[in-house]
């Protein structure tokens, strides 16, 4: 019998075909493996050949354990016989002729029962459960025995084939989808003839006829050339003149509109400054704001006094100058007024500022850059200060709400028992007392403000607020007030030392801020404002450097103005310009750190400028830096007389003396 193996690829026998059938007598008997569909043997002649062997077949008692053979004849086929395929069935072979097949049109139940031994004389049955394919098996190649005429196929075709994910589309392999064209020309080395079959026909609808033209010589191709180069020239040398004339356009049309930009933005920048100047002339106040005041008093003052002198002689000129002392005795009261509202204005919202401070939770950066706030018990304690300050601040109140808001102040404070919170709670009684006997709001407006005064006194001390305690001007131990504490002598007071102004040339601490601002505002008048607006400009730039400058940290106020009005005359060194809004201060030489003698006072668009240059020698003249090398010396010797400043002068006549001796090196290594 001939068959398909099932990837195995060895041929089966003709003996293998031979089975016992299993007796009565229990004996040992091989159970015949029944192939799969797609496993059936086949045959080349077809499945009518039978063989001439006689087989047995076991009928249904073999489940029950009693088993009755019956025999086939030669000429009956297994199907006729009529047996229950659902069991399992056993055929038995007794003759087999060689070269003969057989035949059996079988189809294979669900399930079989294998009798497979176990021992020498035991046996175990075991129930196989038969898997049908769902699909037809492709032939995947093979090949056959010539002699046995028995077909293997490839092993592919046994196995089920993994079954790929509907995607949806319709998808292509690469070959598919490309084509790949190759054209290689090949020219013989020698000219050969090709054998062509007789009769081809060759169309000649795509032939070209062929004149010879004008021959010219090299000298002519060459002059051909030569002109064909010069027209080519001609009109590249257009084109790039063109692009370059259109670039430069461009270019002064940008640098044009620039300029504009820039000379606008200036023209802004000078009327936002002289806006702001007449605000804070017209509603001063800060110090600053009362400094321009009485500065503009004492121009205004001078220019009339000049004007008196220069016209009138005699009584006229005593009346004049009489109506304009007078004039100016109302000018300076009317000043007076207004500094008195500004710091009644300037002292509430220092309150309210010191107050805001108690008030605010601690904080502090993560490390991915958010702010996290955390509110304390000295927070919160200051937050409900503060809302109670500013409940009884507050002014056209209904009765009601006043009443409620002192009753809240009144429990506030009861939480300490001491002196000044007996004092809040009996004025608080009697504004309670007046309010219940219709007494008129503007009446009860000193009570009120007793009120707020003590409360804030309330506020101000550490036990009651702890939060205050570390905003306190005044420390709490008295000890440390003596140890760090000076005496004027002209207002006679005992203050801090950061209340007095100590200049570089001073030896001793004279008279406080406070008395130099009211010496200043009753005799010289002088505006400090841009003269503080460009040491804070230096101060800055300075620090930008990180070079550990020390020199214009000892400057004081007057030695900058002693030094922008005596040695630099309030003017630009290159442009002479005199606003000192638009001055700054920088260093002449970046390399060395600013001081008096290593300055320059230039524009910002000057100073900018400047900062850029790498060899001052070739870029100024020699005239010029004479100049500034003689203001320098001006300087120095000015402030050689400082003891704070000697350290600093020996320093850089060391570092003078070095360079000019490398200079003198290098001129002589040049020679």
């Amino acid at each position: 019998m001939e068959a398909a193996s099932d990837g195995s690829g060895a041929e089966e026998s003709p003996a293998s075909s031979e089975r016992k059938a299993v007796g009565e007598s229990g004996e040992p008997a091989e159970k015949s493996l029944l192939p799969e569909s797609a496993g059936t043997a086949q045959s080349e002649d077809g499945w009518d050949q039978q063989s001439p062997s006689q087989n047995s077949v076991l009928p249904e008692n073999t489940v029950n354990g009693t088993e009755t053979a019956s025999l086939i004849e030669d000429n009956e086929s297994l199907w006729n016989t009529g047996p229950n395929f659902e069991e399992t069935v056993q055929s038995e072979n007794k003759e087999c002729f060689p070269g003969e097949v057989t035949q059996q049109d079988y189809h294979m139940p669900d399930v079989i029962t294998v009798r497979v031994p176990t021992g020498s004389d035991s046996f175990q049955e075991v129930v196989v459960k038969i898997e049908r394919p769902t699909y037809n098996k492709p032939f995947l190649g093979g090949f056959r025995n010539v002699s046995t005429g028995v077909e293997f196929h490839n092993a592919g075709s046994q196995t089920k084939p993994k079954k790929r994910p509907d995607k949806g589309i319709q998808l292509f392999c690469k070959e598919t989808q490309t084509v790949r064209e190759k054209n290689k020309q090949q020219q013989t080395r020698n000219t050969t003839s090709t054998q062509m079959t007789i009769g081809l026909y060759v169309s000649n609808m795509t032939d070209k006829l062929i004149t010879p033209g004008k021959y010219f010589t090299a000298e002519e191709y060459h002059k051909r050339r030569l002109e064909a180069v010069i027209v080519l020239q001609k009109y590249f040398r257009r084109w790039h003149a063109i692009n370059l004339v259109e670039n430069l356009k461009e270019q002064r049309r940008l640098r044009l509109a620039l300029e504009a930009q820039e000379e606008l933005r200036k023209k802004r920048e000078k009327e936002d400054k002289l806006r702001r100047e007449y605000e804070k002339k017209l509603n001063p106040k800060t110090k600053e704001d009362f400094e321009l005041l009485y500065h503009d008093l004492e121009l205004w003052m001078q220019e009339e006094t000049e004007r008196i002198n220069r016209t009138l002689t005699g009584a006229e000129r005593k009346a004049a100058l009489c109506a304009l002392l007078e004039e100016e005795t109302q000018l300076i009261a009317c000043i007076g007024m207004h500094k008195i509202h500004a710091n009644v204005e300037n002292q509430q919202k220092a309150i309210l500022h010191l107050l805001n401070k108690c008030a605010q939770p601690r904080r502090w950066k993560a490390y991915d850059g958010k702010i996290t706030e955390m509110d304390t018990q000295n927070s919160l304690r200051g937050k409900e200060l503060l809302e109670v300050y500013q409940s009884i601040s507050t002014k056209d109140i209904p009765k009601d709400e006043r009443i409620s808001v002192l009753l809240t102040l009144k429990c506030t404070v009861k939480e300490h028992e001491c002196k000044l919170t007996q004092e809040i709670v009996a004025l608080i009684d009697r504004e309670v007392d007046l309010m219940s006997r219709e007494v008129k709001e503007c009446n009860l407006e000193g009570l009120r403000k007793r009120i707020c005064t003590l409360f804030l006194q309330y506020i101000k001390i550490p036990e009651f607020n702890p939060g205050v305690a570390g905003l306190l001007k005044v420390p709490q131990d008295p000890l440390r007030l003596y140890q760090n504490v000076y005496f004027c002598h002209s207002c006679e007071k005992y203050l801090a030392p950061a209340e007095f102004p100590v200049p570089a040339n001073s030896h001793t601490i004279g008279r406080c801020r406070s008395c130099y601002q009211l010496d200043n505002e009753a005799r010289q008048r002088e505006a400090y404002l841009k003269y503080r607006l460009i040491l804070e400009n230096l101060r800055k730039s300075e620090v930008d450097y990180q070079d550990d400058s020390k020199i214009v940290f000892l400057v004081q106020l007057p030695d900058l103005q002693y030094l922008i009005e005596n040695i630099w005359n309030c003017q630009s060194a290159l442009s002479a310009c005199s606003d000192l809004y638009d001055l700054v201060m920088v260093r002449w030489d970046k390399q060395h750190e600013w001081s008096p003698w290593n300055t320059i006072l230039l524009t910002k668009e000057e100073a900018d400028a400047h900062l850029k240059l790498c060899n001052l020698q070739k870029t100024y003249e020699t005239p010029f830096i004479y100049r500034i090398e003689q203001k320098h010396i001006r300087a120095k010797n000015y402030f050689a007389q400082i003891p704070a400043m000697s350290s600093f002068l020996h320093r850089s006549n060391n570092q003078a003396n070095a360079n000019s001796c490398i200079k003198c090196s290098s001129s002589k290594l040049k020679k």
